[in-house]
């Protein structure tokens, strides 16, 4: 398995080769860590698979030290960090499947637009050019960031009030204190922008190749009560992508919000991808 780290040595990238398995390349969002997938590393490790978490460039290895160095999450945007997953999944020697969450999820649409993953599976992902929907509780959870220009340059956290509602507005008010100090950290304000204004900007990064004839197999998962991407979203993305002439799916899970690939219904999540891979990859 390849440890938390924003750029996977070249050994560890050597010794998931050598497994001779598929890799699974796991791609977060904004506001957490590699480290928030490695539960689902081990299902899938355990699954016969080789789980690659390479995390965005400069990503600090805890959260402790995220929250100590906010400054390093600043600038990154949505191509720069796309591309990084591409050189990361340039150097395995299998196709790999691709996980995304939240903006995760945007970037795995992205690498699969490319033709660069054997399946996909993006939840709650954020949205990309041509996805029209904008629901008020997105531009709510997007507001941290989106209310003020200057934050485009910053990385910025959340306060505790803010993850409820983008994160965890459907698990009970200790499961979400637990999982805003175990998991939440500062996050780049770029793609957030880069978002919001692609419909607008023709050259714009937050797009994605829907009709790749090698995009592979995609499903896309959302959680029914998500504040930050709601099924009006998910379902908009859903119909871009359905005009691929590959295989997608959507699946609505019923009374999650954004935070169920980290709390206590993470199972549930990671079997609904896990079964989808197993069928294509």
């Amino acid at each position: 398995m390849v440890n938390s780290k924003a750029r996977p040595a070249t050994e560890e990238i050597e010794q998931v080769n050598a497994t001779g398995l598929t890799p699974v390349v796991f791609v977060h969002g904004l506001w957490l860590l590699p480290s928030s997938w490695d539960r689902w590393a081990r299902l899938f490790d355990q699954a016969g698979y080789a789980p690659v978490q390479p995390g965005w460039p400069d990503d600090p290895e805890t959260v402790e030290e995220a929250n100590a160095h906010p400054e390093v999450f600043a600038h990154k945007t949505i191509g720069q960090v796309a591309d990084h997953y591409a050189e990361v999944i340039g150097q395995l020697k299998k196709k790999p499947a691709v996980i995304g969450h939240s903006f995760g999820g945007l970037l795995v649409q992205i690498i699969a637009g490319r033709g660069l993953a054997a399946a996909t599976v993006a939840i709650d992902p954020a949205p990309f050019r041509g996805v029209l929907p904008l629901p008020y509780s997105a531009l709510k959870a997007g507001s941290p960031v989106l209310g003020n220009p200057l934050n485009r340059n910053r990385a910025v956290p959340l306060t505790y009030d803010q993850f409820r509602f983008g994160f965890a507005n459907a698990v009970s008010e200790d499961e979400a204190k637990e999982l805003y100090e175990t998991y939440a950290v500062p996050a780049s304000g770029v793609p957030l922008f880069q978002a919001a204004a692609a419909n607008l900007n023709p050259w714009t990064e937050a797009k994605v190749d829907t009709r790749n004839p090698d995009r592979g197999p995609l499903l896309i998962i959302n959680g029914g009560k998500d504040n930050q991407v709601p099924w009006a979203i998910a379902d908009a993305s859903y119909r871009k992508e359905k005009r691929n002439e590959g295989v997608t799916e959507i699946i609505e899970l019923p009374n999650r919000g954004h935070s169920l690939v980290i709390d206590s219904g993470w199972r549930e999540v990671a079997d609904t991808a896990l079964a989808f891979v197993k069928r294509y990859a």
